[in-house]
């Protein structure tokens, strides 16, 4: 079958032939139909320190994916071939403490699909029965690709109860984007998204953020004067990974507020701890999903009119992956799609 590759411990991916993958007795084989370009892909393309060190060669990318059931285990009871699934890219070891306790988000022997294991940038994909997720209602085949970020975006937002509060959301990326959705969708009185890029802040715009702020022009106070905010923001979601973004975001909370913490820094630094006591601020770090009550959320929020079509912006064959590739890293656009079929 054909599939997108590191091949070599060097920048660069080949699209080349490999075995089909085999499956166990409790595992799916799911033809791919869409996956979904992720920024842990660029990292492993551009091979990059992270990559380096969390890579071995050879490699089948991508964990984004939609894909129809083909073949399952012997002992595989409630998914069919013909089912239409997603899948759960954080594969745990099902012993440790967290895993018996349903805690299967907070595994620390945690394997990545695409990273410590082969992955679906490919035209068949295996994986345990457990991760796997079926769509029972119909759903967009691009948005059913970015289910596994979309995750992200939902275990963000949803850390906090969201209900007429004022959301603040550092970085307009492709997840920033979609938490945006969810926040408004659940009821928040303002959201609030910050950027450099102009592209992304319209795209925020469509998907219905009460302001899209630029901060390379403006700052985030001058944007609660704009909306009359007097006491800051209740929730902050950061989705940048960047130091300026996060003490931004402390400075401009009110006493009490709340902040989920999606996106990762490449570096330490220092942190204005003295106001996050004073003012009583919760931090809370948030790492993929949580198995699987977020998927039912996903699909919930979906059913009940989230549109996340906006967010999608690039369309490309697999075959033409270098420039899709191209426009993901970019970082002007929103999330990019590979078409398997194509």
């Amino acid at each position: 079958m054909k599939a997108l590759v590191k091949d070599r411990a060097e920048p660069g991916l080949a699209l080349t032939d490999v075995p089909e993958p085999e499956i166990g007795p409790g595992d799916v084989l799911i033809k791919v139909l869409r996956t979904g370009i992720c920024g842990t892909d660029l990292h492993i393309r551009s091979w990059d320190g992270w990559a380096r060190q969390a890579v071995r060669t050879p490699l089948v990318l991508g964990h984004e994916f939609v894909g129809e059931v083909v073949d399952t285990g012997r002992d595989v009871t409630d998914i069919r071939p013909g089912d239409r699934v997603s899948g759960e890219g954080h594969l745990v070891c099902g012993k440790c403490r967290n895993c018996l306790a349903g805690r299967r988000h907070l595994c620390r022997a945690t394997v990545g699909l695409g990273v410590g294991r082969d992955g679906a940038f490919a035209e068949y994909v295996a994986l345990p029965a457990s991760n796997v997720w079926v769509h029972r209602a119909p759903v967009d085949l691009d948005v059913a690709a970015i289910f596994d970020p979309f995750g992200n975006a939902v275990h963000t937002a949803l850390a906090f109860p969201l209900v007429g509060e004022d959301v603040l959301i550092t970085g307009a990326g492709p997840i920033g984007l979609m938490a945006a959705a969810v926040a408004r969708h659940a009821g928040a009185r303002h959201v609030v998204i910050t950027d450099v890029s102009e592209e992304r802040l319209d795209l925020a715009r469509k998907v219905g953020v009460s302001l899209a702020l630029n901060v390379s022009g403006a700052t985030i106070a001058d944007g609660q004067r704009e909306l009359g905010l007097r006491e800051g923001f209740d929730v902050g979601l950061e989705m940048s990974g960047h130091r300026d973004a996060l003490r931004d975001m402390v400075a401009n909370m009110t006493h009490g507020g709340r902040i989920a913490m999606l996106g990762l820094p490449t570096e330490e630094f220092p942190v204005d701890w003295a106001r996050i006591v004073t003012s009583m601020i919760t931090l809370k770090g948030i790492y993929g999903r949580e198995m699987f009550e977020t998927w039912y959320a996903m699909s919930v929020l979906l059913e009940g009119g989230l549109d996340l079509t906006p967010v999608i912006t690039g369309r490309y064959g697999f075959r033409d992956f270098e420039a899709a590739f191209d426009d993901a890293a970019s970082g002007h656009g929103g999330k990019v799609i590979l078409d398997w079929t194509a």
